[in-house]
């Protein structure tokens, strides 16, 4: 007898660069249907052309600062299938002032506003997440090595992640027994609009293609691919862990 589709939602597409779109593409070849959220109209000029090439019957906007915009996406997802498998949460921003300088130089507001959509965010959406995956699910984030270590030019982003990491780590030990998993992905440098907001993230990627054991860059159809194999049964006892897909750089102290 054949598997239902797997049901998702996915939070962070942007635009073909993202990482959202590397694991929407890899979701959508193991047959899952999907509800995708686009951030506002800006984001929408560039996502929406791409949503007849994949099975997403839900395309809404979520701006994860409106509360009242989260509960109408569940309130989509719940009215559409009734579940759902798998959650991906790839959205991170700091205000580029606080980005660009020390961390012992940041706002306040600008930590708080970085904490409260790269990290606070994923909490507020296994949430809503945790009563829809009645028969367990997998839930993922995108974290980046930036959170272990001290990366030139990562500033405020590094404790945001670090933040990140360990509030995956505290939700995957709360949603275990009910057989919700929750991992990060924690990929190589990769030009996202998101990444393009770093001072000299070029000089990065170049560092991370010269350093890393493998001496290239990971795709974001690479990152999918393990996303892909974190929503699927065969990674059904992985949860809580932080996975490098990076072509080993992080094996450098």
């Amino acid at each position: 007898m054949s598997k239902k589709p797997l049901k998702g939602l996915i939070v962070g597409f942007a635009n073909e660069q993202s990482i959202a779109w590397g694991c929407i593409q890899a979701f959508d070849s193991l047959g899952a249907e999907m509800a995708v959220t686009y951030l506002n109209e800006k984001t929408r000029q560039y996502t929406e052309p791409l949503m007849a090439k994949i099975n997403a019957p839900l395309y809404l906007p979520l701006d994860v600062t409106d509360e009242a915009q989260m509960d109408a996406v569940f309130s989509g997802v719940k009215k559409q299938w009734g579940g759902l498998d798998f959650l991906l949460h790839s959205i991170a921003f700091a205000p580029k002032e606080d980005l660009q300088g020390r961390v012992l130089d940041s706002s306040s507001a600008g930590f708080q506003m970085a904490i409260d959509i790269s990290c606070h965010s994923l909490i507020r959406l296994a949430k809503r997440a945790e009563p829809l995956m009645k028969d367990g699910g997998s839930i993922l984030t995108m974290s980046y090595y930036g959170a272990e270590k001290v990366i030139d030019n990562y500033n405020l982003m590094g404790p945001v992640k670090s933040a990140l990491e360990s509030s995956m780590r505290y939700l995957a030990h709360e949603l275990g027994p009910k057989n919700i998993r929750v991992n990060a992905l924690s990929p190589g440098p990769v030009m996202t609009r998101a990444a393009s907001g770093l001072s000299h993230f070029d000089a990065l990627m170049e560092k991370a293609a010269k350093q890393a054991p493998i001496h290239a860059l990971v795709s974001i159809e690479q990152i999918g691919e393990a996303a892909a194999f974190l929503i699927s049964d065969k990674s059904r006892h992985i949860t809580g862990q932080t996975i490098y897909i990076d072509n080993g750089y992080s094996v450098h102290a």
